[in-house]
């Protein structure tokens, strides 16, 4: 079973807590600080732009998509 890492965030003015496992936090932190921008930020824009999918879902599938563009090229 694997190990899930949790961290809270206010986003749109409330706090919510994401548990995802460590591997896809590295991806996520690299992202952020790619692009000079704090974590909570590109959590905020995922939830902004996810639909109805779970944020927790849409920030596996963001950190699937940028390490999987990052060893082939852009998707």
């Amino acid at each position: 079973m694997p190990i899930l890492k949790k961290r809270s965030f206010s986003i749109a003015g409330h706090r919510t807590s994401i548990a995802l496992e460590p591997e896809f936090w590295k991806v996520l932190e690299e992202q952020a600080y790619a692009e000079r921008m704090p974590l909570a930020g590109l959590v905020a824009r995922v939830d902004a732009s996810r639909g109805e999918r779970p944020l927790a879902s849409a920030l596996r599938v963001y950190a699937l998509m940028r390490a999987v563009a990052q060893s082939t090229g852009p998707l």
